[in-house]
């Protein structure tokens, strides 16, 4: 069954003719951290603003762990971008599909065009599975999830999978945060769990209903026993900073685990300085207020410069400097010394800068 379901999908990968955005998978260096290429073969809108896609990976795809995530190449009006999504599918379905559940971002010309634009039979360059926010593969946990808004996705990858393997959840507590019922990702999902799972402990929290953001009494009503759980969190900054805070109080930071989707910004020091970024491989010069980072400013000016995460984390995007400084965003080091190596999805400009890129 196995055989036949690897020869159908090598069969699909030759079914359907090569559009530009393969033939610059063949041709253009920039595309060389997605290994292989996905078609989209259905599409779910799960809210208003969130969307999941299922994709057919091609031929080389190695399974995931649930709670990871994969980079998603988009290409949109002729320039490729690059975005990180957490798999909201379990491992190993019987069809070889994965599914990755974006939400739109106000502004987010990537995730506005994955939620509203892309369609089925369309195919988006996929890198490999990456990111250790996974349950222990041998050691029996008693998990408590907490999660708000899109932050449900590696977690719902995790749930799913109890399901498949094991049919039941193990003791399990969820606190899942969103403005209103109608805008949790996967509601109807979530809600019959908790109703066929007699271990698995929902606690919706609908922050513009009445109900109130993460506190010590809150998790102390929910889940009295927190303090003897491993913690899996993902959702925005603001959760994730009291959530750390909290367990960094009781001094259990060990048993905490957790996924964001944006780099942490460090409050600036000072006032920015605006000043003028150039692009030396490109020659291109653009201004800078000093707030963006260089990733974006080059983006911006129509470049399109090889990313990965956009987080500090894979180097995707590192260049060298050329002269002037930068401001690392997520704890205010200035980088002034020249061939030092800059993370352009993380730095800012400090007044006039050049660049490698």
């Amino acid at each position: 069954m196995k055989i036949q379901a690897s020869l159908a999908r090598l069969a699909d990968m030759f079914a359907y003719p090569l559009r530009h955005s393969h033939y610059l998978e063949l041709v253009n260096p920039l595309w060389t951290t997605h290994k292989l290429m996905a078609r989209v073969i259905a599409v779910q809108q799960e809210t208003d603003d969130s969307r999941t896609l299922t994709l057919r990976p091609g031929t080389g795809w190695r399974s995931h762990r649930p709670g990871q995530f994969v980079r998603l190449g988009v290409p949109i009006a002729g320039q490729r971008h690059t975005r990180t999504y957490s798999i909201s599918s379990a491992p190993n379905r019987d069809d070889g599909n994965i599914c990755v559940t974006v939400k739109a971002v106000p502004g987010g010309r990537v995730s506005q065009h994955l939620v509203r634009e892309v369609q089925v039979g369309e195919y988006l360059p996929l890198g490999e599975p990456q990111g250790d926010f996974v349950l222990p593969e041998s050691m029996p946990v008693r998990p408590l999830f907490i999660t708000a808004g899109s932050g449900i996705t590696p977690i719902m990858s995790m749930l799913r999978n109890y399901v498949q393997e094991f049919d039941v959840i193990p003791d399990s507590v969820h606190l899942h945060y969103a403005p209103h019922q109608r805008e949790v990702i996967f509601g109807s999902e979530l809600e019959a769990l908790s109703t066929s799972q007699p271990h698995y402990q929902l606690q919706r929290i609908y922050t513009r209903e009445g109900g109130a953001h993460f506190n010590a009494a809150q998790l102390e009503a929910a889940c009295p026993d927190w303090r003897t759980r491993e913690v899996w969190a993902c959702g925005p900054a603001s959760l994730l900073q009291a959530v750390e805070q909290h367990w960094r109080a009781a001094g259990l930071e060990h048993l905490l685990h957790v996924e964001r989707f944006h780099a942490p910004v460090a409050a600036c020091s000072g006032t920015a300085t605006a000043g003028r970024v150039r692009f030396a491989a490109s020659a291109t010069e653009v201004a800078s207020d000093g707030v963006n980072n260089l990733l974006r400013i080059a983006e911006d000016a129509g470049l399109n410069p090889k990313h990965g995460c956009r987080m500090g984390i894979c180097h995707g995007c590192d260049t060298k400097l050329v002269s002037g400084s930068v401001r690392d965003l997520r704890n205010g080091t200035v980088i002034a010394e020249p061939g030092d190596t800059v993370q352009v999805c993380v730095c800012a400009a400090v007044g006039d800068v050049e660049l490698a890129l």
